[in-house]
């Protein structure tokens, strides 16, 4: 009977450790929860800046208008008959 209550206790014990240390345990489930959330957020992230680029490409491609305002912002174009005005702050220069 002692051998019998030995090896129940050593069944539920090895049992135990999985669900509480070994692989699929509590702990390792909570961690995973966690990172997918983060990874959910990230995942987020990269969408809302995937639909930025698929609008800026999908203007690019149906008209001048984006790609004007494109060059103008980036390269400073400007069009023919335009006189260009730079102001310079005069605290930021130093004079």
């Amino acid at each position: 009977m002692k051998w019998l209550l030995a090896i129940l206790t050593i069944l539920l014990l090895a049992t135990q450790y999985r669900l509480w240390v070994g692989p699929g345990s509590l702990a390792e489930i909570t961690r995973l929860k966690r990172q997918l959330a983060v990874q959910r957020e990230k995942n987020a992230a990269l969408e809302q800046e995937n639909r930025q680029l698929f609008r800026e490409v999908r203007s690019l491609k149906v008209g001048t208008d984006g790609i004007e305002a494109r060059a103008r912002y980036d390269l400073g174009l400007i069009k023919e008959g335009e006189t260009l005005f730079i102001f310079l702050d005069t605290q930021e220069t130093g004079q």
